[in-house]
Formats: structure tokens, C-alpha cells, sequence
């Protein structure tokens, strides 16, 4: 039966929306919508887009939201109060950390731990590392402590003892008073959200959690309460870090999970879109209004960490997808600094007052407004233009703010934003790829967001990667991503025990364990989905190093030959190195439960109907456009929504569409693919 389904992305500049129809009988229905984010309230954005889009809300089957909500709490410190009770002489644990320094050089530097010190309590409990009880939890102290938490004012609350991921028992007892006493839901208990060792990262993921937890609570429940009045009868799905989905309802029990939502539901786009294409391996290149996201699929499968730290003492140990962020995107400042530097980013116009050239205030150059003054945009097609603005306000303005100090004419200063902010990105890709043993010629670049495929092919040919793929709707594939992705649940538990001395069996119901616990939540959750699987891991060191690596393995059985081999398969494969001389460790056991939910079908992004039977009759004019590589030259121009499929064409050319545009560069080959995708061969 046909149904339609949404995926709406929300970002620092620009809400996202896709609208499709699988299973349809006749032509699918397809709708997208491009919309400012409401920075206030990122509800008012998502509804927005959704009329935009012309959705009928009763109609709709699925609505899967990508949100930046936690993320922006956290980065901001706009986060709820929050109070600890841990094990007596270890309040200070978060704060102490890795004994590491917020700058690496010198002794300046500023932390503010998420939980002040007076906020942390201490009660008389302790286990020791192998799960034996030493002293019994005082309950008294923990209903205590409860209540002077509440009187400073607390919202949020985080029970985290030392080594609770062996015996979690007195977290359990202590959640079950604090539960009696708090007035609201939002308790959380570390080994929950996280159950392994290492007592600081521990205690910042579940700090985190409760830090977000009642500002996405808050968030989802407006937002749900609005879709409701407007028809929405369905569960409303969240994305997670992880790459996959969660049913809003319970997404704020482990609101950590969703940090990090926005990067992953693009990277999940292009494993969805590189599968169909028959491309294996990707390097993901997401440049939006604010930031840029890198990051790496191999084997179709996109890389998955749990050492995301966010910012200096803020690790956050739940699996994510492995993005590397940098303050790059089409709103970043550009400016000339005291030392007379060149800067870009990581400042942004965001959505207000945005870019020069939107019209909205904005005073100083952007990367978008350089792209516009250099021909690589069309003035006449930029999306939430509120005033338009001349070129000659334009020029005027890069030579105010940096032609004049750097002695350059407004077109050499644009150019130089360019070529400082292309540098900054390509440093992002190599530490995705280069720095850990990938080399990019052995990869395709992704390019989407609003702003990537401006940059595409300049990044690639300074990183020697062979071709760039762009996908049909690159301004929006974030919001492609929310839809295809699936139902997911991560869990990890601690052994760390040396290989040979691990028994198998708890390895055995370990796994069984996680994997019962994920399919009881896909259960909880109510969303339809196809089929249920489960993806198995170890993370793993040799005796006495501090790393961990992370093997896949085909069951939930393993021997313990199969795990030795896979360690050292893997350690050569990252450090081309042997070591038979040391013990492996196995550390944690990590299972994903998957639950597939129903497929789209990538061709209906780009339909084929009403396309040219030649290229030359896709074009739609030619401008001036400057290139690093010859300068300024006179560029055809094209509509990729009428370039025929199997079309060739050479570089200098700009393709337009309504979410992003393409620049080819002088030496480059594009060809359309079957699915409407454009394939770029760098220098032909």
C-alpha cells in the first residue's frame, strides 16, 4: 500500500523537508521545502516547512525529524540545572578528568564543569572494580541529598557510582528513592546510559543526558502537541547520533543519544544513496549554512565511534557516527584579525541576520556572499532573500572589510575567502581519511548541504580524489537521510578482562542480552518495520595501551580464536603492525539492534519526465564565473532538472537547482547517471 512519509532536518540556517510516497501505484508524490530555522523555537521552522511543502498531515504515515536541539543546548549552555549524587570521595571526578588542559600550550585556558561542585553530593556507598560490595549504600544519605538538590533548585538529576557497570545495584536502589522524592521524570543513572568502565567518561555522558533531557522533552512535546491539532495521528520519530531512528516518545530517556543528530542523518543519506549506485566506499561532505560535516563510509557502511568529545571535558561515550565538525559553512565571517590574517569561521551569520546577500542586515562578507560576487551563484535564485542587494553593495562591502587592510580588489578578496575557507575544509576531510590510514584516492567525495557542491571539485583536486558524487537533491539530503533511515539501538557492557582469561559464556549472554533488550524497545516503540536484525562488535586493546579498536563480528557467539584473529586483522589493517608477543584485552561488548523500516525509491528524487533529449538543450544561459584555476571565464550555465540521463558534458560549467549549485571546474567531466545523480571526474 502506498503511504507518504516525511523527513524534515533542522539546521543553523536552513530547515529542510522532503516529502515522499512509496508503494505508490501511478507517478510517486514528491514535495520539498527549504525554509529559514526558527533559532527560538525550531518547531515554528518544522511546521513552516511542512506547509511549505503542501503536507497533508492526516495523511501522512511517517514523520522523522533530524534536530539540532541538544546540540545547541549543550554548545550554548542553555541546558537544565543539574545535580549529582555520587560515591563518597568522588565528587570531583568530572571536573578532574584526564588531568588534559582546555589549550594544549600555556597555562591559560577557562573549563566550567555542566555540574557546579556544590551541585555534587556525595553519599557513603563503594564496590570495587570486580562488583564486590565494601560498604552498603546509605539510603538515607540518597533521599538526603535528593531533597537538598531540590531546594537548590535542580530540574535534572544523575545517580553515577564507581564502577556501577559492574554492580549496578546500588544505582538501581538509589534511582527507585530519588524517584519517590523527584518531582519530575528526568533521573538519570549512569551504568543506564552507559555501562562501562571509565568513571569520568561515564559520568559526562550521563551529565549530558540529564543536562538535554528536559530541554528536548520540552521541545518534542510542543512540537508533538502542534502536529497533533494539525492532523498528525502517528508516532513522531526522532533521529539519534547513531544513524538511526527513535519514537519521540522515549527518545528524552536517552536524550544524549540524539547529540549529533543532524551529521549522521546525512551520512545514513549517502550510504542509502551510494548502495544504489553501486559505489562502496564515500567520503561524506556536508557544508551547510554554519558548519561543515565530514565523514567516512567504507563497504557501505558508515564508521561508527564512541569518542565523540564535543567540546573540552565534554566526552560523550555513546556510539555516533563518526563526524569530524568544523565551523565552516556558507554563513561563516570573514574577517582580517589583528595580525593582519586572513580569517573564516568559525563565526556565523546564521539564519539572522544571515549573509550580506540575503537582505536581513548582514553587514560583514560571507563564504556565500564571495560565492555570489565571483559568478558561482545566480542572484536571481537565492533562496529567503528578504531585500536584495547590488553587486556593487557587494564589492563595496569586501573591500571595506577586507580588500583595503589586505590590498586586494574586491574580486581577489573574495577569491582569497575562498581559497582560506576550501583549505580549512579540505583539513577536515583529511582528518577523516588521511590521519587514519584511508587514502581519499581510494574514495568518492559526497558532496551535498546547500553550500557543498560549490566547493566539490576544488576540494578534490587538491586531495587527489578521483570523482565527486552528487546526489539529486543535495540541499536536502539531510532530510533524505531522516526517511531512509532505520529503527536503531546501541548498547555497550564492559569486560575487560585479557582474552584468555574472558569466559565465553558471559560473552555468549551478554550479547543475548543487548540484543533481547534492543528488540524489546523496537517492540515499545510501535513504529512499523520490516525486519529486525542485530550487528555485532568488541572493542579491543593489547595488554597496557589505552586505545580501543573496534572489530565487527558475525555473531553473537564468537570463540575466542575468531576474536584473537579479528583483533589483529583489524590492528594491522589500522597500524600495519604485529604484535604476537602482547595479551589482546577484550574490553566491551557492543550490539546495534536494527529495525528496517519500509524503503524509498531513489529514482523518484529526480523524475525522468520532462528531461532534454541533449545537453545543450538543458542550458539555460552563461555568466561570467572565476575559477582558482584560469580566473574569470565565460560559463555555460545548466538546469540539472533537464539534463538528460547518461548525459556527458566538460567543465567550466554550473548546474542549478532549486536546493544547491554545482561548479565544474575547467578540466573536469560530469556524466548523469541512471538515478539522475551527477558523477564528477576530476580532471577528466
Amino acid at each position: 500500500m502506498s503511504a507518504v512519509v516525511v523527513g524534515v532536518d533542522v539546521g543553523g540556517t536552513f530547515t529542510d523537508l522532503i516529502l515522499m510516497e512509496r508503494g505508490a501505484e501511478g507517478p510517486p508524490r514528491l514535495g520539498v521545502a527549504k525554509v529559514p530555522t526558527t533559532v527560538d523555537n525550531q518547531a515554528y521552522g518544522v511546521l513552516a516547512a511542512l506547509e511549505a511543502a503542501g503536507a497533508e498531515l492526516s495523511a501522512v504515515a511517517e514523520l522523522v525529524h533530524g534536530t539540532t536541539t541538544t546540540t545547541n543546548a549543550l554548545l550554548e549552555r542553555k541546558v537544565a540545572k543539574v545535580g549529582l549524587i555520587t560515591t563518597a570521595g568522588f565528587r570531583d571526578v568530572l571536573e578532574l578528568g584526564r588531568r588534559t588542559r582546555p589549550q594544549p600550550y600555556g597555562m591559560t585556558g577557562r573549563f566550567e564543569p555542566l555540574i557546579p561542585r556544590e551541585l555534587r553530593l556525595e553519599v557513603a556507598e563503594r564496590v570495587d572494580a570486580d562488583g564486590a560490595v565494601l560498604t552498603p549504600l546509605d539510603e538515607a544519605a540518597v533521599e538526603a541529598a535528593c531533597r537538598q538538590l531540590l531546594e537548590a533548585g535542580c530540574e535534572a538529576l544523575v545517580i553515577h557510582f564507581l564502577h556501577a557497570y559492574r554492580h549496578p545495584e546500588h544505582e538501581r536502589r538509589a534511582g527507585e528513592i530519588a524517584r519517590q522524592v523527584w518531582p519530575n521524570a528526568y533521573v538519570t543513572l549512569g551504568h543506564a546510559i552507559l555501562s562501562e568502565f571509565r568513571e569520568y567518561e561515564r559520568g559526562t555522558t550521563a551529565a549530558v543526558n540529564a543536562a538535554v533531557q528536559p530541554v528536548l522533552d520540552r521541545y518534542l512535546q510542543r512540537l508533538a502537541s502542534e502536529l497533533k491539532q494539525r492532523g498528525y495521528a502517528r508516532e513522531l520519530l526522532l533521529m539519534q547520533g547513531n544513524g538511526g531512528t527513535v519514537a519521540a516518545g522515549i527518545a528524552a530517556e536517552e536524550a544524549v543519544k540524539t547529540v549529533m543528530s543532524g551529521p549522521a542523518s546525512g551520512v545514513m543519506a549517502a550510504a542509502f544513496t551510494a548502495r544504489a549506485c553501486g559505489v562502496a566506499n564515500l567520503i561524506t561532505y556536508d557544508m551547510g549554512g554554519t558548519s561543515t560535516d565530514v565523514g567516512l563510509i567504507r563497504e557501505g557502511v558508515p564508521q561508527v565511534s564512541s569518542e565523540l568529545e564535543l567540546e573540552y571535558g565534554l566526552p560523550i561515550h555513546v556510539p555516533m557516527v563518526d563526524v569530524h565538525t568544523i565551523g565552516a559553512g556558507g554563513g561563516s565571517l570573514a574577517s582580517v584579525d589583528e595580525a593582519g590574517l586572513l580569517q573564516v569561521g568559525p563565526e556565523s551569520a546564521g539564519a539572522t541576520p544571515g549573509p550580506i546577500c540575503y537582505g536581513r542586515g548582514g553587514t560583514r562578507p560571507t563564504i556565500t556572499d564571495a560565492n555570489l560576487l565571483l559568478g558561482r551563484l545566480d542572484p536571481g535564485r537565492l533562496l529567503s532573500v528578504d531585500s536584495p542587494v547590488s553587486l556593487d553593495d557587494l564589492k563595496a562591502a569586501f573591500a571595506r572589510e577586507i580588500g583595503e587592510p589586505l590590498g586586494l580588489a574586491p574580486d581577489a578578496a573574495a577569491a582569497a575567502v575562498l581559497r582560506i575557507a576550501n583549505d580549512r575544509m579540505a583539513g577536515a576531510i583529511r582528518m577523516v581519511s588521511l590521519s587514519r590510514g584511508h587514502d581519499p584516492r581510494d574514495f568518492a567525495l559526497f558532496a551535498f548541504g546547500g553550500a557543498g557542491p560549490l566547493h566539490a571539485t576544488a576540494l578534490a583536486r587538491e586531495l587527489a580524489i578521483p570523482r565527486v558524487l552528487i546526489p539529486a537533491r543535495p540541499g536536502i539530503t539531510n532530510a533524505l537521510g531522516c526517511i531512509v533511515a532505520d529503527l536503531r539501538h546501541d548498547y555497550v557492557r564492559t569486560i575487560n578482562k585479557p582474552l584468555p582469561a574472558v569466559e565465553l559464556a558471559e560473552v555468549h549472554a551478554g550479547f543475548a542480552e543487548q540484543t533481547a533488550e534492543g528488540l524489546a524497545t523496537i517492540e515499545r516503540e510501535g513504529v512499523a518495520v520490516e525486519e529486525t536484525r542485530a550487528l555485532y562488535f568488541a572493542d579491543m586493546q593489547f595488554q597496557g595501551q589505552t586505545h580501543l579498536l573496534t572489530v565487527a563480528l558475525d555473531g553473537p557467539e564468537p570463540t575466542r580464536e575468531a576474536l584473537h584473529e579479528a583483533f589483529v586483522e583489524a590492528y594491522w589493517n589500522r597500524f600495519a603492525v604485529e604484535l604476537p608477543e602482547i595479551r589482546p584485552v577484550l574490553v566491551n561488548l557492543h550490539t546495534a539492534v536494527i529495525g528496517r523500516r519500509p524503503s524509498v525509491a531513489v529514482e523518484t528524487l529526480l523524475p525522468a519526465e520532462g528531461r532534454a533529449d541533449r545537453v545543450d538543450d538543458a542550458r539555460i544561459g552563461e555568466r561570467p564565473v572565476w575559477f582558482q584555476q584560469g580566473g574569470w571565464q565565460d560559463t555555460p550555465v545548466y538546469a540539472r532538472e533537464a539534463l538528460p540521463f547518461d548525459a556527458l558534458f566538460a567543465g567550466p560549467a554550473i548546474v542549478q537547482q532549486l536546493d544547491t549549485t554545482l561548479v565544474v571546474e575547467p578540466g573536469d567531466r560530469v556524466e548523469v547517471d541512471g538515478h539522475g545523480n551527477l558523477i564528477v571526474k576530476v580532471g577528466g
